[in-house]
């Protein structure tokens, strides 16, 4: 979360170029706080609002030392309200890597706690401002609905059974506050990100490429993915339609099997997948978090298409190739 440090900020302290911004045409222009601003889907998020003359302000963990950051403590339950004076945005895409490490006790509370805890924190700081923002964006997961098997699940569906289910429903309770306050609040729950940049399909590319790659398990699982570009534009869809509030899937319109998104790479890449991962391996290798790889999510974005959002890159073959070029 650590870039560079300007100490000419602007009235709350930070160094943008305000009126640089709104001297460009286009639509009104927004200012947007993001938490997570250093990751896959954070900074690819700051680059596109920029790139758009929006102005972001990014939270980081450590003493600000640009003139576009702020300091927060999410698991001490403070941030500087200053910064956020003033945003109509607020983003929330910070949580600990769901597959950085092997799920001990410990790093299950670390999972839990960087989610719920800096859901809460930047949720009660949004409710405590005099002029609160109008849309705060919090991350979430379609790990929200468990494993649903062949099934299809919409945002009408409930929470399933696990580990992962019960921390998205912390996660999401976490926002309240926000709500409550009148602020509109939208989980973005979100798939699998097809990126060579990072996350898991980060550590998919290289195997494949190196002709390393094969299903996992029975490949029948499903995969509920979405491409990098497409994520970005959803959350930006999410912070530009008023109508929508509440949880929206962010995901691509037709969810496929382990084996197919394997074909696809393959077929992608020019490579051939003759390696299968067997399940017992992989519960060796991974432990508790192999049953999540090898669950099936098969999760429709209702939400997301009713509300006329649409997919630069629908299908499988098309993500894994855009990702490919980068």
């Amino acid at each position: 979360m650590d870039e560079h440090e300007d100490e000419t900020g602007a009235a709350a302290g930070l160094g943008f170029d305000e009126d640089e911004a709104a001297g460009r045409e286009g639509p009104a222009r927004r200012r947007v706080a993001i938490a997570g601003a250093s990751g896959l889907i954070g900074g690819a998020l700051a680059r596109s609002l920029r790139a758009d003359g929006h102005a972001v302000v990014r939270l980081v963990r450590r003493e600000a030392r640009a003139g576009d950051e702020a300091r927060w403590d999410p698991e001490g339950g403070d941030v500087d309200t200053a910064a956020l004076a003033g945003c109509d945005t607020v983003v929330n895409l910070a949580g600990a890597g769901i597959g950085d490490h092997r799920w001990t006790d410990a790093y299950k509370r670390t999972i839990r706690d960087s989610r719920v805890l800096g859901t809460a924190t930047l949720a009660d700081a949004v409710a405590s401002l005099d002029q609160r923002p109008e849309v705060f964006v919090c991350g979430s997961a379609i790990g929200y609905y468990g494993d649903t098997g062949e099934r299809a699940v919409d945002e009408s569906a409930g929470p399933g059974e696990g580990f992962l289910p019960d921390v998205c429903v912390e996660w999401e309770e976490a926002a309240g506050a926000a709500a409550e306050a009148g602020v509109r609040t939208v989980f973005a729950r979100t798939g699998l990100v097809v990126s060579r940049g990072g996350g898991a399909w980060g550590r998919l590319f290289p195997l494949f490429k190196a002709g390393l790659g094969g299903r996992i398990g029975n490949g029948r699982q499903y995969w509920s993915f979405i491409a990098l570009h497409d994520h970005v534009a959803a959350l930006r869809h999410l912070i530009d339609t008023p109508t929508l509030e509440g949880p929206v899937n962010l995901t691509a319109p037709e969810p496929v099997t382990n084996r197919e998104i394997t074909a696809a790479m393959g077929r992608v890449l020019h490579r051939p997948t003759p390696f299968p991962v067997p399940a017992p391996a992989l519960r060796l290798a991974l432990g508790e978090f192999a049953g999540d790889v090898l669950s099936s999510q098969r999760v429709l974005p209702r939400r997301l298409l009713d509300s006329g959002f649409r997919f630069a890159f629908p299908l499988a073959d098309e993500a894994i190739a855009a990702a490919e070029r980068g």
